[in-house]
């Protein structure tokens, strides 16, 4: 029987077999402290073998990062923006799908999050992949990254995400209030600073104000 299990994980395709053991890690992480979930148990998990998980993920790590990029792909996948709203409001609904998009996996994130909170080393290793998934929210919200003020962009959104997920993790409102109480709040501040360091832009926009006026 065991063999007729290993010859159907054999025909499977990479990407089925990738989906299969992202989907076994957030299955035993809902059930288990993070940092006692081996890479074998998560093979037993997918009913994959050991080999099979090394040849789509090198790490454990590098699985979460395969969910990560699950879903920057959900939000990728959604309607386009729309182009006349600020760029605030874009990014409001970009990282607003993204948690929408983490919702039904939310006591697997905790686990993990936990359990890298717990291993520093482990949570350094993400901070690549964080960045790369906040890249791609900036681009989906039609925001600039390229440069250096793209690198800018692309940290800044990673803090604002960052702090935004503590608050969806504590977040017990049905329509998740508080995590977008503080998605707001954090690019408003981000805007805010933004002006502040243009100042030759905030002169003239204070000029055509009084113009107005």
């Amino acid at each position: 029987m065991a063999r007729k299990e290993q010859a159907k994980s054999r025909r499977k395709k990479p990407n089925g077999v990738a989906e299969d053991i992202i989907d076994a890690a957030l299955a035993l992480a809902r059930t288990r402290a993070w940092r006692t979930v081996s890479l074998s148990d998560i093979a037993d998990e997918a009913g994959v073998s050991l080999a099979q998980v090394y040849a789509v993920f090198s790490s454990k790590a590098a699985i979460v990062g395969g969910f990560m990029k699950r879903i920057d792909q959900h939000v990728l996948d959604g309607a386009a923006v729309d182009a006349t709203e600020s760029a605030r409001d874009r990014l409001f609904e970009v990282l607003m799908r993204r948690f929408d998009a983490l919702a039904p996996h939310k006591d697997a994130v905790a686990a993990i999050l936990g359990g890298l909170c717990a291993e520093p080393a482990a949570a350094l290793a993400q901070a690549p992949r964080v960045l790369c998934s906040m890249a791609w929210m900036l681009e989906a919200a039609r925001v600039p990254t390229n440069g250096l003020l793209g690198l800018v962009r692309i940290k800044g959104l990673a803090l604002i995400y960052a702090n935004a997920l503590r608050a969806w993790l504590a977040d017990d409102t049905v329509d998740m209030a508080k995590t977008m109480a503080a998605v707001d709040q954090g690019l408003r501040r981000a805007e805010s600073l933004a002006r502040l360091c243009r100042p030759h832009r905030r002169q003239a926009d204070e000029a055509r104000d009084s113009a107005a006026a």
